[in-house]
């Protein structure tokens, strides 16, 4: 099989695991022997989308298709996230925008953005770059397996153009496939995903990568051929919940 830009083979395997002390008999699960690519992390990989073979799948009947998590700030070594499974202890008070279904990627969970602010002004994007398309699969998706967001070449240029303007800094340089990065410290402007119903607005933590030297500051986004992502820097230190049945999603 390929899983992102890797090759992986194995073992389709079937036993019971048990999570806390919830039992799930007959679980399927593979079992890799061979890797190539970068893809896939030492750890493994689990499945939270909604293929026949996830984990939310299998487990439908324990957890009704319901989770959330929370996503460490990837500043704090000693803080870790957490997963929780099933409808009950999720966050009460949190907004919801509804989840859609695309048949040309049905295991993804697809949301639809209706606008993106820099600071308080909202960016002028054309329509057709955040629009949800079923035919073609494009959209918007909210993604924990991908590190950093990824928008349509449009919507990208867009908001990278704006929060320019906003940092007000002459000597802009790339780095890797980054292409907005400063040699002298910044002050960011939030940038704001605006969603039907709800809005989530990210501080600096969640929209700057520092060099490993700490000499050179990134805007943590790049453009990308057909798909919107949002990803997992730009989710941490919030709870994303997804509940299924009720076809929506919440961020807290």
């Amino acid at each position: 099989m390929t899983y992102g830009g890797s090759t992986i083979a194995g073992n389709l395997s079937q036993d019971t695991i048990t999570l806390a002390t919830d039992p799930i008999p007959n679980y399927t699960f593979g079992c890799l022997q061979k890797t190539a690519g970068s893809s896939v992390p030492p750890q493994g990989v689990l499945g939270l989308g909604r293929g026949p073979l996830s984990l939310l799948s299998q487990s439908q009947n324990l957890y009704q298709s319901t989770f959330s998590y929370c996503l460490p700030s990837i500043r704090s070594p000693n803080f870790s996230g957490s997963l929780r499974l099933g409808p009950s202890g999720q966050p009460v008070r949190i907004k919801y925008t509804p989840l859609l279904k695309n048949p040309r990627r049905p295991s993804l969970y697809y949301v639809n953005l209706i606008g993106i602010r820099v600071g308080r002004r909202i960016v002028d994007i054309p329509p057709s770059a955040i629009a949800f398309n079923p035919s073609t699969g494009a959209g918007t998706i909210i993604d924990s397996g991908t590190v950093f967001t990824r928008l349509v070449e449009p919507a990208y240029v867009a908001v990278r153009d704006a929060f320019r303007r906003r940092v007000r800094v002459a000597n802009v340089t790339s780095l890797g496939g980054f292409d907005t990065c400063y040699s002298v410290p910044i002050n960011a402007p939030t940038i704001t995903f605006m969603f039907s119903g709800m809005n989530v607005t990210l501080p600096q933590e969640n929209l700057l990568l520092h060099s490993t030297a700490g000499s050179i500051t990134c805007l943590a986004m790049a453009s990308a051929p057909a798909l919107n992502v949002i990803a997992n820097m730009q989710q941490q230190n919030h709870r994303v919940v997804f509940d299924v049945p009720n076809s929506r999603m919440g961020v807290a």
